[in-house]
This record gives structure tokens, sequence and C-alpha cells, in this order.
């Protein structure tokens, strides 16, 4: 059997976790477009898609024949957006406007080799407690959250903000296992052939 070259268009440490699962070898490569550039119409599926889009384009003329995987991640609440927080005070004003209310988080990714473009969006449902000002202090002195669209992260220890979900976890995490196999098999690479021994 071939194995597949492939492109991770990302430097989030949680993506590649994620890919690691899998014996599938692949090699890290940040994107760096510019994800400010692009405006949010109103549909954060088709949003969190077009960014993932963009990310695999920026580098398909660097890498024509290897299989690229891009994934962006945004956080959606009573018509508004959260990308990345600017800042502790936006971090701090994002938690406190999720708290106690459903919100959504979309994971838009794209599987590219050559000109071949595949794309998806999978949604997670989210409810977060209520949580104090001291809870939100503590939190972002334990968790770096400017990375982060929303301004957290619900692995580790982080989940103790989230009260109930409805969806998959590693979406929230940033790459949805299920929605990559779905659009890596479109490049004919089946996750089931790469599985890793666990406990």
């Amino acid at each position: 059997m071939i194995i597949p070259k492939i492109i991770l268009g990302s430097q989030s440490p949680r993506r590649r976790e994620i890919m690691g699962f899998f014996s599938l070898p692949f090699e890290q490569v940040p994107s760096h477009f510019d994800e400010e550039s692009v405006a949010f119409s109103g549909d954060p599926a088709q949003y969190a898609t077009l960014l993932s889009q963009k990310k695999a384009e920026s580098l398909a003329q660097k890498y024509p024949t290897d299989v690229i995987v891009t994934a962006d991640t945004v956080v959606f609440c009573n018509g508004k957006v959260y990308n990345k927080p600017q800042d502790e005070k936006e971090a701090r004003q994002f938690l406190i406007d999720l708290g106690g209310v459903w919100h959504s988080v979309f994971t838009g990714v794209t599987v590219r080799k050559g000109t071949s473009v595949h794309s998806a969006a999978e949604e997670t449902k989210l409810l977060f407690h209520k949580l104090s000002p001291e809870q939100i202090k503590k939190f972002h002195d334990h968790c770096y959250f400017l990375d982060k669209a929303g301004g957290y992260a619900i692995e580790k220890s982080g989940n103790l903000i989230v009260s109930q979900m409805e969806g998959c976890y590693y979406n929230v995490m940033g790459l949805p296992i299920k929605t990559v196999q779905k659009l890596l098999l479109k490049q004919n690479i089946d996750l089931w052939n790469y599985l890793k021994s666990f406990d």
C-alpha cells in the first residue's frame, strides 16, 4: 500500500494531537492565511468552511501533489461569531456571554489535492455553566486562550465549564474525526487502515 503524504495545514497543537491518534504520517505546516481577510456573512458553517478552503488554497501551490488537510473552528451564539479573542478582557466577555446559554461550535474541514477540493462542516452544541468572575479568572489563569475560538478550551480540566454537550467532542477541539474520515475517503484514504493501538 502506498502511503500518501499528508500536510496538516495548521499550527494548532490540538489538531496535531488528534491527527496523531492514527498512524497515517503527516507533516504539520501553518498556512499563514489571514483569517481576518474573510468577513462573516451570517452563516457560521459556510464561514468556517470557506476559511478552511482558503487555508488549503494558500498551501496548494507549495504542495501540489500532496493531500492537504485544513480546518477552521468558529463559535456562534445569538447571531454572533466568537473568533480568537484579542486580549484577556475580550476573552472574559466571551465567557460571560456564553455562560448559561446554548451555543454552537462549527469546524469547517477541507481536504485538497491539486485542484480536487472537498469540504464539509460539523456542528457541536454546548451549554456552559454560568461562571462567576472568580471562576473565569481561574480558568484563564490556567488555559492559554488567545489562540482559541471563543477564548476557551474544553479538554482536560477545561471541561469544568461545560454543563451539556450535543455532538462531537473533537469538533470542539478543532478537528472532527468523522468529517475528516469522510473527506479523506474522497482521496481514497481510509483512517480504518491507520488505527493505532490504545488502552
